[in-house]
C-alpha cells in the first residue's frame, strides 16, 4: 500500500486527493481560510478522516495552488498549471486544450500532443478578477443567491442581457442597475456568464484551439459559464468524469505518486 496525496490551496477553496496504488480513495473540498496553512490542514484532515487514515500514513504529499508554499506538510510544491494538466490528462487523455477557471485567475493551457499531461504553452489572466470564481461569487451576492444556483438559472434565460463593463467592480454596479430596471434575472445572469466566458475565450485564442477541449476548476461546475464558452467557441466541450474542482489536487497526487517511486 503506497498512499500519497495532492493538496491544492486556492483563494476560495482548498482541495485534497488521496491515492492508494494509483486509485482515488478519498477527496475533499473545503472553504479557504485567511491562512493557507489552516486551509491545507482542514482539507487534508477531512480527506484523511473519510478513510480512517492519519497524515503519518501518507508517504508523499505534493502541494499546489496559490498557497502551496505555505503547506507545512508538503514534500514538494508544483505549479497549479502543471498539476491541472497532469490531472486532466489522467481523467481524459485525449484533451488538447484545457481551460482552468479558479477563484482568482483563469488559464488556457495547450497540452502536448505527444507527451500525456505535459504543458505545451499557456496564458493566464491573474491581473483582474473578471471571469473568475470570485467574480461569480460577487455577482451571486448581488442577486442574493448561492453561486451554485447561478448556472441553472442562467440557462433558463430567454435572451442574454449583455454586461458591457470589463472590470468586476463596474460590472457589479452595472448589474445592480439592470436589476433596478426590472430586467429578468435569468437574462441578466446569462449576461454575467457570457461576460465571464468572454474573458476565457480571449485566452484560448492566444494558445490556439485544439481538440478536445475540457474545463477544470470550480467554475467548471457552472453550467451557465460552460454553455456560454461552448456557444462562443462553437464547440461542445468534453465533460470530465467526477468533480472538475479537484483536478489540480489529483494532478498533484499523481506527481506525488511518481516522486514516491524514485
Amino acid at each position: 500500500m503506497t498512499i500519497v496525496a495532492g493538496c491544492d490551496v486556492g483563494s476560495i477553496t482548498g482541495k485534497t486527493v488521496i491515492l492508494d496504488g494509483g486509485e482515488i480513495i478519498s477527496s475533499s473540498v473545503v472553504p479557504s481560510r485567511p491562512l493557507p496553512a489552516r486551509t491545507a490542514a482542514d482539507t487534508m484532515g477531512q480527506a484523511l478522516e473519510k478513510v480512517g487514515l492519519d497524515l503519518k500514513d501518507v508517504k508523499y504529499v505534493v502541494g499546489t495552488g496559490y498557497g502551496r508554499v505555505k503547506i507545512p506538510f508538503a514534500n514538494k510544491t508544483v505549479s497549479e498549471i502543471a498539476c491541472h494538466a497532469k490531472g486532466a490528462a489522467c481523467l481524459m487523455g485525449t484533451a488538447g486544450t484545457l481551460i482552468d477557471i479558479g477563484g482568482q485567475d483563469c488559464k488556457a493551457i495547450a497540452l502536448d500532443e505527444k507527451v500525456r499531461g505535459k504543458v505545451k504553452s499557456f496564458v493566464m489572466n491573474d491581473k483582474c478578477a473578471a471571469g473568475t470564481g470570485r467574480f461569480l461569487e460577487v455577482m451571486a451576492a448581488v442577486f442574493e443567491i448561492n453561486v451554485d444556483e447561478m448556472g441553472p438559472l442562467a440557462v433558463q434565460a430567454k435572451k442574454i442581457v449583455p454586461i458591457s463593463s470589463q472590470c468586476s467592480v463596474f460590472a457589479e454596479s452595472e448589474v445592480i442597475s439592470l436589476i433596478a430596471e426590472e430586467n429578468d434575472r435569468a437574462d441578466i445572469l446569462a449576461g454575467v456568464c457570457d461576460s465571464a466566458a468572454g474573458r476565457i475565450i480571449s485566452l484560448v485564442g492566444r494558445v490556439g484551439l485544439r481538440e478536445d477541449v475540457i474545463i477544470s476548476g470550480g467554475v467548471g461546475k457552472n453550467i451557465g459559464v460552460v454553455r456560454a464558452i461552448e456557444r462562443r467557441l462553437g464547440i461542445e466541450m468534453k465533460r470530465l468524469p467526477g468533480d472538475p474542482q479537484i483536478v489540480g489536487a489529483l494532478g498533484a497526487a499523481i506527481i506525488a505518486q511518481e516522486m514516491s517511486l524514485k
